[in-house]
């Protein structure tokens, strides 16, 4: 049953496209994000439908889209030249056959979010885009958060719609997701109008953002914690009463914690006896062997280069009450151990190249939206209808991607799809606006109406 209702939801979705066609690239977000095949027991996975719907979303773009003005952005050819760079070290990486598999999702990533800002020419497409994409990752908070609440979860033990523990589906990536889309809800809470913001849409938003913030605690995941800390802060940009803000988060804070589970409390506490931990420990080993390993290989060792790193430490507790307290060293060797970090991602398997030209395409988002929030900023207090809603998504878009660059500190996701979608909105969003500035500025000067009549001559 299950899989004949994702068919037919999958097949309205696509009967839709045909009517209109920028529905494709929704389709594509759609099955990218919560990848129906993974949850089907036979009939999804006989048909490639992620590559069905790429293929009709570009050729519908290329057959009806309007071209003219098409804009290309300088983080587009920034990706182009990431993904150029990404297939030339995987044709030279240290273990081939791991970075080939990891390289067939990658260019795919890449790929669509070059392609992604070509066809957002209009307000409505942007805001639909982002409506799926919170959608469509709200399947998996949803199914989390009502599991936290009903008690379950723990570290490695949450179940997220499937038990699968890649991509989106595994704990730490989910929280740190949960958060950054946070100000994008709210966004839409005040400024939707796909679903205009009335009490349901209002009261959903809500519940939704509950439901992402109990992502951490659902997976136990530290980082999902720092990414809170990161969205508090960056709250306070907007807000009018920033002590109230200040008091009222604070207090909020220490109500919560008596019904926090003991499991959740005691592993946040590990990030201040962090070498008292296994996981923490190790991470910081592995970046130290990055670090090494990329001076002796500045290009980097492709994909899955980690696989060939042995590191040795020493696990560091401390025993006893009072007094008779004792430090206690206890040696510890792993191997294989993964980044946990999209910085030392990059480093370690695209090497310097690479890395920079990562760093590039992200800092490059947080800046050109914040030369959007300011462009457009009086227009809030303007009340321009037609504008006051573009600083705060281009804010929006900002705290996510900041959000993102935090947890992604902590987690390897440097080129998650999802991640890449979020850049591609931002360029749609730069690129339309450029356009409808220029046809403003194209546009003929009006004589004013009260204008005194040229004298005779």
């Amino acid at each position: 049953m299950r899989d004949l209702a994702f068919i037919a939801f999958l097949a309205a979705i696509f009967g839709l496209g045909f009517r209109r066609p920028f529905i494709f690239v929704l389709a594509y977000v759609y099955i990218d994000v919560v990848s129906p095949q993974r949850m089907s027991y036979f009939l999804l996975n006989a048909f490639p439908i992620s590559a069905m719907a790429v293929g009709f979303a570009v050729l519908a773009w290329l057959a009806f889209d309007d071209k003219k003005d098409t804009r290309v952005a300088p983080r587009q050819g920034l990706m182009l030249a990431l993904l150029a760079y990404c297939y030339w070290t995987t044709t030279k990486a240290d273990f081939p056959i791991d970075a080939a598999f990891k390289w067939d999702w990658v260019w795919k990533a890449l790929a669509f979010a070059i392609f992604l800002p070509l066809t957002l020419r209009t307000k409505l497409r942007i805001e639909a885009l982002l409506l799926f994409m919170l959608l469509s990752v709200a399947t998996i908070i949803i199914s989390g958060g009502v599991k936290t609440a009903l008690g379950g979860g723990g570290y490695g033990q949450l179940k997220l719609i499937v038990d699968n523990n890649s991509g989106l589906f595994e704990g730490s990536i989910i929280s740190a997701v949960a958060i950054c889309i946070i100000p994008l809800i709210l966004w839409f809470t005040r400024f939707g109008t796909i679903f205009p913001p009335d009490w349901r849409v209002k009261l959903f938003g809500y519940a939704l953002i509950f439901a992402c913030l109990l992502m951490p605690v659902g997976t136990e995941a530290r980082t999902g914690l720092v990414c809170i800390a990161l969205l508090a802060v960056l709250m306070l940009r907007d807000v009018k009463r920033r002590m109230l803000y200040v008091g009222g988060a604070a207090l909020l804070g220490l109500a919560a914690i008596p019904f926090l589970p003991t499991a959740f409390t005691e592993r946040m506490d590990t990030i201040r006896t962090y070498q008292a931990d296994a996981s923490a420990s190790t991470r910081i080993e592995v970046w130290k062997w990055t670090w090494n390993y990329v001076k002796d290989h500045p290009f980097g060792g492709g994909f899955e280069a980690y696989r060939q790193n042995e590191i040795k430490y020493d696990k560091i507790s401390v025993v006893g009450e009072g007094a008779n307290l004792t430090v206690v060293r206890t040696p510890e060797i792993d191997k294989a151990r993964a980044y946990h970090s999209a910085f030392f991602e990059m480093l370690g398997e695209q090497g310097w190249p690479g890395f920079i030209l990562w760093l590039m395409i992200h800092i490059g988002g947080i800046v050109r939206m914040e030369v959007l929030r300011r462009r457009y900023w009086k227009a809030q207090s303007d009340q321009t209808p037609d504008q006051a809603w573009i600083s705060p998504l281009a804010t929006a878009l900002q705290h996510a991607h900041m959000i993102y660059l935090l947890g992604s500190l902590f987690v390897g996701i440097a080129l998650n799809p999802f991640v890449y979608m979020l850049v591609g909105a931002q360029i749609g969003l730069d690129t339309y606006l450029a356009r409808k500035r220029a046809e403003e500025g194209m546009q003929p000067m009006r004589k004013p109406r009260n204008s005194p009549a040229p004298a005779a001559t």
